[in-house]
């Protein structure tokens, strides 16, 4: 399976980490969206698409965050599920992957083709600017 497009879109916002969302498409017939370029401390690396985790109360069915210790719909007392998932530290993880690349060679592949098609649209939008500040500057 080949990586036949990647498009970035550069995000410019309050979070430093977060610096631009990418789509990718494999074989000209299947496309991933929402993939996110981050600055981590180590460097640069590719979030897969995630969904915020959700659990339905026993009561009214309502579905609350991971988080919740009571239903936002009805007040009553979610009990905790065995199946939770925790980070290294100890943190209860929000996010679920909805699509991610299964042996480490794939998402090095993933990650090495969007971070270099992310690098291409920084120099491709910092070229931008420079020629219109020039053009900017005659008048």
């Amino acid at each position: 399976m080949e990586i036949t497009e990647v498009r970035v879109t550069l995000k410019e916002s309050e979070d430093k980490k977060l610096k631009a969302f990418a789509t990718i498409t494999f074989d000209n017939a299947f496309v991933v969206r929402d993939l996110k370029v981050i600055e981590g401390k180590k460097g640069l690396f590719v979030a897969m698409p995630s969904r915020k985790v959700t659990y339905p109360c026993t009561k009214c069915g309502h579905r609350n965050a991971s988080k919740d210790k009571f239903c936002a719909n009805c007040g009553s007392k979610i009990i905790p599920r065995r199946e939770e998932k925790f980070d290294d530290e100890g943190r209860q993880n929000e996010h679920r992957d909805i699509a991610h690349p299964i042996t480490p060679e794939s998402r090095e592949y993933i990650q090495s083709r969007v971070i270099d098609a992310y690098k291409e649209e920084l120099q491709r939008t910092g070229e931008n600017q420079s020629a219109q500040a020039a053009r900017g500057s005659d008048y």
